[in-house]
């Protein structure tokens, strides 16, 4: 396992946001939390990059609990695409993918050629490179969000953290970038983990789903099991049915209806 959250615990002022989560993580797989609005999805990712500290549990990143090693080394394994991107300086596109590979840096290092290489890389594959030197305030909230992935893959880390990574793309792009991304999982092994409200996206791209429910872990396993009519009923209130096209070979949910009151 690359990582193991285990029984984590969080609250705001006294009311619960997570009960008890405890999960496993497989290198190379692509996992998806997935739960409703408000259910503590964002918060389990912060406290999984320790940007927030669990009431009670741990998380163990390749056998190592993050909360003993330093954010450096956290962000030597591990890449954040958090949600929303805002940006407020003129940093250039480039700038911000640069900043990708500070924690592999040592103070005062320059940037090698190799590491302008892994950049321009980055930028190619998520398609930002015509745009490298646009300052990324005067840049689409789609492309930004397409520089801050191409930051994260700039990283080179062992895992990426998306928080709600489609938010702000257009259809076409949405598909590009988890197309990208699943690819990178398949080919060189690198562990993704989906947080997201997007059944359609997580049944698509994902080996195995966690569904959070009131705090708690409702159900954990593959698509399938996971993506049931029952649960969809209860977790997001809605009439839906998870079906496999072949057209594609991935997952789709149908959403029918909402749940009659």
């Amino acid at each position: 396992m690359i990582m193991e959250v285990d029984g984590v615990s969080f609250d705001y002022a006294g009311n619960p946001v997570l009960d008890s989560v405890r999960f496993r993580v497989r290198k190379g797989e692509v996992l998806g939390i997935l739960g409703p609005n408000g259910s503590g999805k964002t918060t389990l990712l912060k406290i999984m990059n320790r940007n927030l500290s669990p009431k009670a549990g741990s998380v163990v990143v390749e056998d190592r609990d993050i909360a003993r090693i330093t954010k450096r080394e956290i962000a030597q394994r591990m890449a954040v695409v958090p949600q929303g991107g805002e940006i407020n300086f003129a940093f250039t596109v480039a700038d911000i993918v640069l900043m990708g590979r500070m924690p592999s840096l040592e103070r005062f290092q320059m940037e090698s050629d190799d590491d302008l290489r892994i950049v321009w890389d980055a930028m190619q594959r998520t398609k930002v490179d015509h745009l490298a030197d646009r300052p990324i305030n005067q840049v689409s909230g789609g492309e930004r969000q397409r520089a801050i992935i191409a930051r994260a893959l700039a990283q080179m880390p062992h895992i990426i953290l998306m928080d709600e990574p489609t938010l702000h793309l257009d259809v076409n792009h949405q598909l590009e970038v988890l197309d990208l991304v699943y690819g990178l999982s398949r080919d060189q092994g690198l562990t993704v983990i989906i947080v997201s409200h997007d059944l359609s996206m997580v049944a698509r791209y994902c080996d195995r789903i966690i569904l959070i429910h009131d705090h708690r872990i409702e159900a954990a396993g593959r698509v399938e099991d996971v993506l049931t009519p029952d649960n969809m009923r209860k977790v997001f209130n809605i009439e839906a049915e998870l079906d496999y096209d072949e057209r594609i070979d991935k997952n789709v949910v149908s959403i029918i209806r909402p749940c009659r009151q």
